[in-house]
């Protein structure tokens, strides 16, 4: 059965938070917003292709205050941190950056964060769309850690595309050039201050700015950005599925739930299970390595005509009449000229090369599982 999605309106109300940048989001003609950790999310503001074009050959800003932070502090916040995500954490110094995941007992992904170290005692959990402080203050109530959790005034800001790198050296200087691939410094800016990453949701080179004192520097900060980058041809955008898909970033929430473990998604490089210590879900994780996966995430090309838009919900991939797996994220890229998405599917159909059917919006349509990530990223650069 087909889905009939209609256009409709979204209505903002206190339930919902708004972005310490969503006066900057509403001034620069922000279309459409979803919502995301409780608050709205800016999706787009002009074409999707354009604001493809824009992050592939220039600079964007990106409203991203929706990853909201949760700050662990205090004399055992660095065993708390290290019990709840699963990044062995002894591998992190100050200033350093990581992804790393948050599970449940039983191995089901809770939250997938970019995690900074901002001193030996204090950590910043940059969320995608689940509650984790509940969960964090859930574990730490009662218990034997000695730590402060908080949401701290913070919002992030994603700088993304080749010519993000020009226009912050001139931003923040010299200093910010030999800034490495998930690393991190504290920055000023017109009197405001934030810390600097060098991490993003692209695969293009880019930087995160998580601004401090949030609800009072936002809007100075969204201008101040549009201003500068002026030289770089800079434009606000909405987060980029395209660019993310093509460059096998998995979404939480869509990609990846609580019911899926990191292996079958494509995360175990998250999951440090050699470590000495314990942490949340570590024996349920070493025995679904141990017995191997019944399905797993794969990417898909599909259909001869161009896609519109994005799926608007899970296609089903069926075989004899029966549905056998998912498409999670399906979309066009510009780049490649194809339709390209992401399938879960059972573990032995996932060969390089298998051909199975989707029902796309209702249509039968062949698809064939190829290698990912679609595009090499330049990230790292």
């Amino acid at each position: 059965m087909t889905k009939d999605f209609r256009p409709a309106t979204t209505f903002f109300y206190p339930r919902t938070r708004l972005s310490p940048y969503f006066e900057g989001t509403q001034a620069s003609g922000a279309k459409a917003y979803s919502v995301y950790n409780h608050m709205y999310l800016p999706s787009w503001y002009r074409d999707t292709d354009e604001e493809y074009w824009a992050v592939t050959n220039d600079v964007v800003i990106w409203d991203v205050a929706v990853e909201r932070q949760v700050q662990i502090k205090g004399p055992d916040a660095f065993e708390f941190t290290n019990f709840i995500t699963t990044k062995d954490l002894h591998k992190c110094k100050v200033k350093q950056c990581k992804y790393t995941l948050i599970c449940d007992d039983k191995g089901g992904v809770i939250n997938d964060p970019v995690l900074s170290r901002l001193d030996n005692d204090i950590f910043w959990l940059s969320l995608s769309d689940s509650d984790v402080l509940l969960w964090a203050k859930g574990l730490a109530y009662n218990s034997k850690w000695n730590v402060e959790l908080s949401e701290p005034d913070v919002a992030p800001m994603q700088v993304q595309g080749p010519k993000s790198k020009p226009l912050m050296i001139s931003l923040f200087g010299s200093e910010l050039e030999s800034l490495r691939y998930y690393h991190c410094l504290d920055g000023t800016l017109s009197g405001m201050e934030m810390l600097v990453t060098r991490t993003g949701y692209t695969g293009e080179i880019g930087y995160e700015i998580y601004l401090k004192n949030a609800s009072k520097d936002g809007l100075k900060l969204w201008n101040t950005m549009l201003e500068a980058g002026k030289p770089y041809n800079i434009s606000p955008a909405g987060p980029s599925l395209i660019r993310r898909l093509e460059h096998g970033i998995r979404n939480y929430g869509q990609d990846v739930r609580l019911d899926n473990n990191p292996y079958e998604v494509g995360l175990g490089f998250a999951v440090d299970l050699n470590q000495e210590a314990d942490f949340v879900g570590k024996e349920s994780l070493t025995q679904i390595k141990k017995e191997g996966l019944k399905k797993k995430l794969v990417g898909i090309e599909f259909g001869t005509e161009r896609m519109k838009g994005w799926n608007e919900d899970y296609w089903p991939v069926i075989e004899n009449d029966k549905q056998i797996g998912q498409v999670t994220t399906a979309a066009y890229s510009p780049s490649l000229k194809k339709n390209i998405g992401y399938a879960m599917l059972p573990i032995e159909r996932t060969e390089i090369g298998t051909k199975i059917t989707i029902l796309a919006r209702g249509d039968e349509t062949g698809a064939t599982v190829i290698k990912e990530p679609f595009v090499r990223g330049r990230e790292k650069q």
